[in-house]
């Protein structure tokens, strides 16, 4: 009687930290669950990260784009917000 009294013992030790331990299958899936949020960031970010490597190399020296030069002027001579137009007036 001790013996299976140990071996069921042993198992539903075993059973609850691989369900509800620190390393479980429970722990499992939050680890996953944040894992897919940080990942979409990730994409999120690196789509970020490639449109101003794109911006930056429009004005590096020697392959200067004129409408980013344009661009880049107007928003720090209006003081442009974002998605604002300036629209030129003829003098009178």
């Amino acid at each position: 009687m001790v013996l299976p009294a140990l071996c069921i013992g042993a198992s539903a030790y075993f059973t609850y930290y691989a369900v509800w331990g620190a390393r479980g299958k429970l722990a499992l899936e939050r680890t996953e669950a944040r894992l897919s949020v940080r990942q979409d960031e990730l994409s999120q970010i690196s789509g970020q990260r490639q449109r101003l490597q794109h911006r930056i190399q429009l004005l590096e020296p020697g392959s200067v784009d004129s409408d980013m030069v344009e661009e880049v002027a107007r928003e720090q001579l209006l003081e442009s917000a974002p998605g604002q137009v300036a629209v030129p007036r003829n003098a009178h």
